[in-house]
């Protein structure tokens, strides 16, 4: 590099007066490291470096050029052109000189595990929040997926939000820069959170620790109840402690070969240790202290992220904690002398009175009427429908960053969490007393009803190349999902709105209400369109088997009875052979389309290309391609769609979707039901693989959009980074996998360069 260009700046080097070379989360993690805070070593690939490499790929000049008479509140527009320069930035060489001074750099920090993550030049202003806007990579391994995850970091400085938000809030594109510190990660012994705030109360005399074994993520998913340690932050003593039993933790897998994924697992916690305090007493006072000085440092209150290690304690990440509320007089909280019948974590505040609903899985959540208790051993989102409608939350397991605390403060009612033995020591239509302040709950009416101003607690968002889609089939989830860090809905399931609607669609076109069928779909679909708006919505046509059409009302008149309805009379044969139900949908998804341009059509079950043929010869016919955002979409899951892809897609197809269940099913000839033959099913047989990689490769040739909407991407680790090197466009999963599947896949796509 030509002489004051400083391409590696160490923590050790800058202080939080460095911004304009490090970033933001550079310079604050220099200024606490010379603070003496115990921050994970690391050094900070610069801004001079990020604005060198412009140069030198000549993308001074094109990035304006990209950005000139921009709409940013066209969302098409703005996606197109940030996908542009994202693309010009990532497939720019970055200088070799450059690259040997990151390599040594990673090199003497030790190599091994890092965290990558993005530090922008206007990141913790007064006046600006840049946070999350930006790529974070975690456990990348290796000199070149390091400068690979880098270089991303540098493209994400143009993702649409970040182009937006300075658009909005009149910075030049041109003058924030990016920095990325490079860290080593921590392997947790045990682990936190700190909030230098009492944050039920907004308590700011108290200092409050969660501690777990293991790794942090099984907090914030609530699966493990931690201790909560209360301090005084005057006097830095402990002044309570709730001591919870853990039973496992999440560990990384020691056992993974090297150059493949680092992987957590479940490892069981001796039964000696699980009812022990999980962190020594002057650990504790050590954290306080750390949170205290970070406190001071910042002079506001913090969220710290902290994890243990080989006896020494390191701050992984601080943060100001912004959704204070005044703070809670709980001097005139009303004194209850009766007992409780459970004691737990006072994890969301208010006073609330109620039946009690028990919910052992998400699937019974209907059993939550409005004004009930809802009391479940943990909480997922596919349990926000339900508690919305309740007054309080009861749950089993859990602390004030797990799932049902974070929801409970966002609607504003309380919660009580790490309860242990609601399910059993409550029983189903009892009135209970919710002390969501007190962390306490009580037979019958014994306090008035107390409410709280709802709060927010957000995390930072991983971003990926490959997008991440989500499975949906009930409207009452769409509002919280698309509230998520998720790109869309990859399988909107026609299934249970139809359900909903009650009837067999031939038997309803009998009874002369086709048009209500049409009515009830249309508003079904899009309560989808309308939540996840501009993002992709992709509607499979209804699926349902005759065993499964047999049971809606009139529906025996219509379906006779199979002895394999896995491979009877379903998907597309049924629209070749009915279109007049097939009809129905159209009219449904074309008065959706006169209002909302994100939806897609995807056919599922097609065994013959001729069968593919036919149904877009209809479509074109019904009119659906009037619309210019229409998209078709086809499923892939039948082996003749496998041998035959390259003429499915010169049908003229947009978009293929891999249902890796039925796809799986049928190419080793297992029925995914057969509990005798559960272990032989597997998406990672070598056949299977060889056949989603086709079809893959195939697509990316072809030009159109490939993605899997089955449960393997989100339950192996490996096949989502064989799905990547591939070249996947999406994977959709269920809504509780969507954090876990974005990390996967940061983590391949870091890996893969």
């Amino acid at each position: 590099m030509k002489q004051g260009i400083k391409v590696v700046a160490w923590f050790d080097e800058v202080t939080k007066a460095d911004i304009p070379l490090v970033g933001g989360k550079g310079a604050n993690l220099g200024e606490m490291f010379h603070a003496g805070i115990p921050v994970p070593g690391g050094f900070i690939v610069t801004v001079d470096a990020y604005f060198k490499f412009l140069e030198v790929a000549k993308l001074v000049d094109k990035i304006p050029q990209y950005l000139e008479n921009l709409d940013v509140n066209d969302s098409e527009e703005l996606q197109e052109v940030s996908k542009l320069i994202k693309s010009k930035i990532s497939n720019s060489s970055v200088p070799a000189d450059m690259i040997d001074e990151i390599k040594r750099a990673y090199r003497k920090l030790g190599g091994g595990l890092v965290a990558v993550r993005s530090s922008a030049t206007a990141e913790d202003l007064p006046d600006a929040s840049f946070a999350g806007q930006q790529s974070t990579f975690l456990n990348v391994q290796g000199e070149d997926e390091v400068t690979a995850a880098i270089q991303a970091c540098w493209a994400s400085l143009f993702e649409p939000r970040a182009i937006f938000y300075r658009h909005e809030h009149g910075f030049d594109h041109l003058k924030v820069g990016i920095a990325v510190p490079v860290q080593t990660m921590v392997q947790s012994e045990v682990s936190g959170v700190l909030f230098t705030v009492e944050p039920l109360t907004s308590d700011r005399t108290k200092i409050l620790v969660e501690a777990i074994y293991g790794l942090g993520e099984a907090i914030v998913s609530g699966e493990v109840t931690p201790d909560q340690y209360i301090l005084d932050k005057e006097e830095l003593s402990i002044i309570h402690k709730k001591i919870a039993k853990q039973e496992w933790q999440l560990v990384r897998n020691s056992k993974v070969s090297p150059g493949e994924l680092e992987l957590n697992v479940r490892l069981a916690v001796p039964v000696s240790k699980q009812a022990v305090q999980k962190l020594a007493d002057k650990d504790i006072l050590a954290l306080a202290k750390l949170g205290k000085t970070i406190e001071d440092l910042y002079q506001s209150a913090q969220d710290v992220e902290w994890a243990k290690q080989d006896r020494r304690l390191f701050i992984v990440q601080a943060r100001p904690v912004t959704t204070l509320k005044e703070e809670e007089d709980v001097e005139t909280l009303p004194e209850i002398k009766v007992e409780p019948v459970l004691t737990g974590v006072a994890a969301s505040p208010g006073i609330a009175v109620g039946m009690v609903t028990i919910v052992p899985e998400a699937s019974q959540i209907s059993r939550v009427k409005s004004g009930d208790v809802l009391v479940a051993e943990v909480t997922t989102p596919d349990f926000v429908p339900a508690m919305k409608r309740a007054v309080a939350i009861v749950t089993e397991r859990g602390g004030r960053t797990a799932h049902a605390a974070i929801v409970s403060r966002e609607l504003g009612i309380p919660c009580v969490v790490g309860t242990e033995a609601a399910t059993k020591v409550l029983t189903n239509g009892q009135e209970i007393t919710v002390d969501g302040y007190r962390g306490r709950v009580y037979p019958g009416r014994v306090a008035e009803e107390r409410k709280t101003a709802p709060a927010v607690i957000t995390g930072e968002r991983i971003a990926t190349r490959t997008k991440v889609y989500v499975n949906l089939a009930e409207p009452e989830l769409a509002e919280a999902v698309a509230a998520r860090h998720v790109d869309g809905v990859g399988l909107l399931r026609a299934e249970f709105v139809i359900a909903q609607i009650g009837g067999h669609p031939r038997f309803m076109l009998h009874e002369g209400k086709g048009a209500q069928f049409v009515t009830e779909l249309t508003r079904g679909i899009t309560t989808f369109a309308k939540a996840f708006r501009p993002r992709p919505v992709v509607y499979r046509t209804t699926d349902f088997k005759t065993n499964e059409y047999r049971n809606l009302r009139g529906g025996e008149k219509y379906e006779e009875v199979e002895e394999n309805p896995m491979l009877g009379y379903r998907g597309c044969s049924r629209y070749t052979r009915e279109p007049e139900v097939l009809r129905l949908e159209i009219e449904a998804i074309k008065r959706v389309c006169q209002h909302y341009d994100n939806l897609y059509v995807m056919i599922p079950f097609v065994r013959f290309v001729d069968e593919m043929e036919k149904i877009k010869k209809f479509f074109i016919a019904e009119g659906l391609y009037q619309f210019p955002t229409f998209r078709l979409w086809m499923m892939v899951e039948v082996p003749s769609n496998v041998f035959l892809i390259d003429k499915f897609i010169d049908v003229g197809i947009d978009g293929i979707s891999i249902g890796s269940n039925d796809l799986t099913q049928l190419i080793l000839g297992i029925d995914r039901d057969n509990s005798k033959l559960a272990a032989e099913f597997d998406e990672r047989n070598e056949a299977v693989l060889q056949a989603i990689e086709k079809v893959i490769k195939v697509s990316v040739s072809k030009g159109i959009t490939s993605s899997i909407c089955g449960q393997a991407p989100s339950v192996y680790p490996e096949l989502t980074e064989n799905l990547v090197k591939w070249g996947i466009t999406s994977v959709s999963v269920t809504p509780d996998m969507i954090d876990k599947t974005r990390r996967m896949i940061a983590a391949a796509e870091a890996k893969l360069g």
